[in-house]
């Protein structure tokens, strides 16, 4: 069975040239040719996804720090978890994930999910890094990766407000500081340890501090497992099974539960789960 691409990343666009719908909503769902712009240490890299798998170019910079691809198969997946949910995931079948090479980006996607829905989020981040941070050039147009923390700390509040990002200006101007100083120490963190780090910003709540250390680490065990994404893909892919309500703060722990105190086996749910959602949208 062929592998399929995780697509939470706002950065992921279809390029519409492989076999996939061709519809022209940018969202990335892995099925068909997908593209994007990475940063790493010094590096500048395009990745491109189609169905002959992922491939990676460094292109502006040095080849410092290669993405590193984090691969994911449910059907290792304990009988813990329900059996509508197993066989779900199952059907997706293994899948491959990019683990954001920038920290510093991890950061910036995560805050700008900060009180906005999803398609917000994946719109407002693009238009920001288009806007502020640095273009490149590609066969498949123009592709952005985030501005810089010492690009941020010199933007003004209009030009924050120009994209939408108004309310985020603090909250990212706090960030920027703070990875400025503490970078290094976090960078070497497991998932946990960063999740917990990650908070000491000002703003940064355990939501925003997970879902960062997550994208950045490449593990989803320390992932806010009561993310509505989560809640939203796993009714859907096991309808009858008896979920906690929106409201209901039980949902989390239930979710971490099902893995029956395996981190491997609950970062392999979790991922899967969110893999199943960018199909189904």
């Amino acid at each position: 069975m062929s592998a399929v691409l995780t697509t939470d990343h706002p950065a992921w666009t279809e390029t519409g040239d492989g076999n996939g719908d061709g519809d022209g909503d940018g969202d990335g769902d892995g099925d068909g040719d997908c593209v994007r712009a990475v940063a790493t240490g010094s590096g500048l890299w395009i990745l491109s996804w189609n169905p002959e798998g992922l491939h990676m170019r460094c292109v502006r910079g040095t080849e410092d720090v290669k993405p590193v691809v984090v691969a994911t198969d449910p059907v290792c997946l304990p009988e813990t978890v329900p059996a509508a949910l197993r066989a779900g995931l199952a059907a997706l079948g293994p899948s491959r994930r990019v683990a954001n090479p920038s920290l510093w980006d991890a950061l910036t996607t995560a805050v700008l999910r900060q009180v906005v829905r999803a398609g917000q989020a994946r719109k407002l981040y693009r238009t920001w890094c288009r806007t502020h941070g640095t273009t490149l050039d590609t066969a498949h147009g123009p592709l952005a990766v985030a501005p810089s923390p010492e690009r941020v700390l010199a933007l003004d509040e209009e030009q924050f407000a120009a994209v939408g990002a108004r309310f985020h200006r603090t909250v990212l101007q706090a960030a920027a500081t703070e990875y400025q100083q503490h970078a290094a120490d976090w960078q070497r963190m497991d998932a946990a340890r960063l999740s917990t780090a990650l908070t000491t910003i000002p703003r940064i709540g355990p939501w925003t501090a997970a879902a960062a250390a997550a994208d950045y680490t490449g593990h989803f065990s320390s992932y806010p497992h009561d993310d509505l994404a989560v809640r939203t893909w796993a009714a859907q892919i096991a309808p009858d099974h008896t979920w906690p309500g929106k409201k209901d703060r039980s949902f989390g722990p239930a979710w971490t539960a099902m893995a029956d105190g395996d981190l491997t086996a609950l970062h392999t749910l979790t991922l899967s789960t969110l893999t199943w959602g960018s199909h189904a949208r």
